[in-house]
C-alpha cells in the first residue's frame, strides 16, 4: 500500500483542529481493524494493549504537527 502525503497550510486554531479530526479519523481506519480483532479473538490485556496503541498513533501524530507549529529559535 503507497502512503499518500497532502500538503495542508494551518493558519489558525480552526485549521489546526480539521486536520486533527481529519488525521485522528484515518489513523482509525488503519489501525481500527486490529482492535476489532482483539475484541472478538483475545482477552481484555490484549484489547487494551492495542487500544493504548492506537491512542498512542494518534498523540504521536498530534504532537508532531503542534511541534511543526511552534516557532524555531
Amino acid at each position: 500500500m503507497t502512503e499518500q502525503t497532502e500538503t495542508m497550510t494551518i493558519s489558525n486554531r480552526s485549521d489546526f483542529a480539521q486536520w486533527a479530526i481529519e488525521r485522528a479519523k484515518a489513523i482509525v481506519a488503519e489501525q481500527g481493524g486490529n482492535l476489532a480483532l482483539a475484541a472478538r479473538d483475545q482477552g481484555d490485556a490484549a484489547i487494551a494493549e492495542t487500544a493504548n496503541a492506537l491512542g498512542q498513533a494518534i498523540v504521536d501524530a498530534l504532537l508532531e504537527v503542534f511541534d511543526g507549529l511552534l516557532p524555531q529559535d
